[in-house]
């Protein structure tokens, strides 16, 4: 049964001798511009997971379900999640706003709420699982660097289906993202793990649970 936890990565300490003329901690001299700062990293060793019946991940973790068609990625979560207010979905919270707000702000409005309420429980330590829409490589980025800044472990399900329901556009990042996934290269995006099903696979899972591993004892 794989169990996921966080993977420590190595650092390498930089000798004050070694330092560059253009390293970061430079005095900046008087007028020069501010250099932006780099984004934090967040990459991590990835394990790619095989399919079974029964998933367990850390408390608190992160879980993104992913794919080209949504309506599924919804469906399968719903289906699997031991615990429902771990699901966030941002269809769901579209329809508690419905009539609520003005329908030009609704896309916007949902957005927020969804990702006020997973930066709550992620700071909280309670866990998060959010289907996305679409296959756009910021919007994981926008999780994951969420889950990070609160160092929660982050992990990815990518749900595949029939090649009919996938959008003409859609289908040459979904085979980058699968052909990375499948290399163990999630890890750059800041995933601790990732799991691809599709076909009998999907219905074979049966239960996603977030729980430390059983005691020895």
């Amino acid at each position: 049964m794989p169990d996921s936890s966080s993977s420590s990565l190595r650092s390498v300490k930089i000798g004050s001798d070694e330092r560059t003329g253009w390293s970061s901690e430079r005095p900046r001299r008087e007028g020069e511009p501010e250099r932006p700062r780099r984004p934090v990293d967040v990459s991590a060793r990835c394990r790619v997971l095989s399919p079974t019946d029964r998933l367990r991940y850390a408390p608190g973790s992160l879980l993104l379900v992913v794919g080209a068609d949504t309506p599924a990625n919804e469906a399968f979560a719903a289906r699997v999640i031991e615990e429902p207010n771990a699901l966030l979905s941002l269809a769901k919270i579209r329809a508690l706003l419905q009539g609520r707000v003005a329908a030009e702000e609704l896309e916007d409005k949902a957005e927020a709420l969804l990702d006020a309420t997973a930066a709550k429980r992620l700071a909280a330590g309670d866990s998060v699982v959010i289907p996305v829409e679409g296959l756009d490589p910021a919007t994981r980025e926008r999780y994951v660097r969420m889950a990070h800044a609160h160092r929660r472990p982050r992990h990815l399900i990518l749900i595949e289906t029939g090649k009919d329901r996938v959008a003409e556009e859609d289908r040459d990042t979904l085979r980058d993202l699968r052909s990375a996934l499948d290399a163990g290269g999630l890890g750059a995006e800041g995933f601790f793990t990732a799991l691809r099903l599709g076909g009998s696979t999907i219905g074979e899972l049966k239960k996603v649970v977030f729980a430390p591993p059983p005691s020895d004892n």
